[in-house]
């Protein structure tokens, strides 16, 4: 394995979360590579932890699809596919579609002014044709969007598909290329969401990532 991990502090039922994160940003920045074996006594022992939160933070790691295990054969970082990226990218905007429509429908006037901003800052990324940008933004946006629902169950399933939708995203390049006219196409989305008008937002959402 490559770089070490810094010890963790034990504070009980805590800690396999912790672990969860640590190793799931290890995937994610390529510390941990894809195909890479992993063995709990080593990454227990790297991270100052007993076998069992990391024996937990691993098959959560496995349900969120970032993890693949072989009975009695390995435990390794999975490898992502091009089929695997669509279908993320799939999920991930029908979902935030959803939540777009009921967060606009119950939001407050100071949450929603936050959502705005967030918006322009996706169009000022755009103008610039700033791919990173455009993701960053739009990652703050959604973020707030899930918050803005008011629905545990948006919020939860967020939750534990965070990493992996990040994951499997890496490498995500805008699908209107023209800087001009997805400029354009972020302006009415923009203006949508500071009219409330869910469906709109939602509609060119969905124009905006060539989702049907």
């Amino acid at each position: 394995m490559s770089s070490a991990f810094a010890p963790l502090e034990p504070r009980g039922a805590v800690l396999a979360g912790e672990v969860y994160q640590v190793l799931g940003e290890a995937i994610l920045d390529g510390r941990l590579a894809p195909g890479e074996r992993l063995r709990d006594q080593d990454l227990a022992e790297r991270l100052g932890v007993s076998r069992t939160p990391v024996r937990e933070a691993l098959q959560r790691l496995e349900r969120a699809g970032l993890v693949e295990v072989a009975p009695n054969k390995y435990t390794r970082v999975s490898v992502p596919s091009r089929r695997l990226h669509d279908d993320t990218h799939e999920f991930f905007i029908y979902l935030m579609g959803g939540a777009l429509q009921l967060a606009l429908q119950r939001c407050t006037e100071d949450e929603l002014a936050h959502t705005v901003e967030h918006a322009d800052a996706i169009v000022a990324a755009s103008r610039i044709d700033d791919a990173e940008g455009i993701m960053t933004a739009s990652a703050r946006l959604f973020e707030h969007v899930i918050d803005d629902t008011q629905n545990v169950v948006f919020m939860r399933v967020m939750r534990e598909a965070e990493i992996a939708i990040r994951r499997n995203l890496a490498g995500w390049h805008p699908f209107v290329e023209c800087p001009i006219r997805r400029t354009e196409l972020y302006v009415r989305f923009r203006d949508a969401v500071a009219a409330r008008d869910g469906a709109e937002a939602e509609s060119l959402l969905r124009t905006l990532h060539g989702i049907p």
